[in-house]
């Protein structure tokens, strides 16, 4: 019984983690902590930028409390193992799939990974921080409702823009 409360637990923390995730990149990357979160709306020069801070605190984060949970206090050690899932699962689809930093260059062409995809291309489809849509990162609202908010919040089409990563458009 107490294998499926800590499973329970790590796959409640992986849901709870995308809706913190929306939340922080919404008021915290592109409010007050866009200093770091900017790096990650322009080209990347190189294989890190200052946006992957934000991953470093996250991941520190769930260390502690790993080690807090393994110390004693449970149930520490399984929200720490569903950050780090969810840290897992970020780093396949949006620097992976969306931004392509790493070798697997795949562009999806149908289902929830194309509609990840494109979502995520939205969000970079606005200069700067004003007026971005789509702020979560393993959930995509419908594309159509995406693109009535750019053109609600931009006032008609917006131009055909590239992703924060040197590869060609592909919206």
């Amino acid at each position: 019984m107490i294998v499926l409360a800590n499973l329970l637990i790590v796959l409640a923390t992986v849901a709870a983690m995308e809706v913190i995730a929306w939340y922080s990149h919404k008021y915290v990357m592109h409010g007050f902590g866009w200093g770091w979160h900017r790096s990650h709306h322009e080209p990347r020069t190189g294989m890190f930028e200052k946006n992957d801070l934000y991953a470093v605190v996250f991941a520190a984060l769930a260390i502690l409390l790993i080690a807090w949970g393994t110390a004693g206090a449970w149930p520490a050690q399984w929200i720490g193992a569903g950050m780090t899932a969810y840290g897992f699962l970020y780093f396949l689809a949006h620097d992976g799939l969306v931004h392509q930093r790493w070798p697997l260059r795949y562009v999806p062409r149908k289902g929830y990974l194309k509609r990840l995809y494109q979502a995520h291309r939205m969000h970079h489809a606005v200069d700067g921080r004003e007026g971005c849509v789509s702020f979560g990162f393993l959930y995509a609202p419908k594309l159509d409702a995406l693109k009535a908010e750019l053109r609600r919040l931009h006032g008609g089409p917006l131009r055909r823009h590239r992703a924060s990563t040197d590869q060609p458009d592909a919206h």
